[in-house]
């Protein structure tokens, strides 16, 4: 398998809903044991770090364990050559559960799902914010603030810059979003201009019509 059809291979997998129905059952099982263990955080920092510093820092390997043509014994060993010895045995025991299963494929769905349904637990949100310019660390703290007052929950920044923009900003919320950037508001104030213009070439008309008619 050269890299091209690796990527695609990845693609697919990924954007697969079976496969993401599938990752949603291994990060559910991932969590409860992490939580028995009381560290849900530390243990999600191992996996988000397994695929991170491993898998996307060492290709081939990621490879190899996605590898069609080597058998889950071969992946197996590999598993408990490299990553093993320097695992905690809660990751130890649920990577090898996976390999069992020959799902390492879905390591990285598994992680997206673990780290949604950790925020459910926790009570937190994502929302996106995106700005024209970078913002200080006081207006983040006010945005913050003001959001989980708003959502009733503690929202989790991620930040964005756009200088098409201009000025202001807009505020995703799931699939809400709120727009107050200056190109919005510009937009928005052409077309009420136009519309203004429109209304009083309409109501000129009008009065010509009337004249007429008389």
């Amino acid at each position: 398998m050269d890299s091209q059809d690796l990527r695609t291979h990845i693609s697919s997998v990924l954007e697969d809903p079976r496969a993401q129905s599938v990752a949603k059952v291994y990060s559910h099982a991932y969590l409860e044991s992490a939580e028995k263990a009381g560290g849900i955080p530390a243990a999600l920092e191992e996996l988000g770090s397994f695929v991170t510093d491993v898998l996307q820092q060492n290709p081939e390997f990621d490879q190899m364990l996605r590898a069609q043509g080597l058998s889950v014994e071969a992946k197996l060993q590999l598993l408990e050559k490299v990553v093993v010895p320097r695992s905690t045995p809660l990751f130890a025991d649920f990577i090898r559960v996976v390999a069992n299963h020959d799902r390492l494929s879905l390591v990285p769905l598994i992680h997206d799902a673990a780290v949604r349904e950790a925020e459910q637990r926790l009570n937190q949100q994502r929302v996106q914010v995106t700005s024209a310019a970078e913002l200080s660390t006081e207006t983040l703290d006010a945005i913050r603030s003001s959001l989980a007052t708003a959502l009733s929950k503690q929202p989790i920044l991620e930040t964005r810059v756009d200088p098409s923009l201009l000025g202001g900003m807009t505020i995703r919320v799931g699939d809400t979003v709120y727009d107050g950037s200056l190109k919005t508001q510009v937009k928005q104030l052409r077309v009420r201009l136009r519309e203004r213009c429109l209304n009083e070439i309409q109501r000129g008309r009008d009065r010509f019509s009337h004249q007429d008619g008389n």
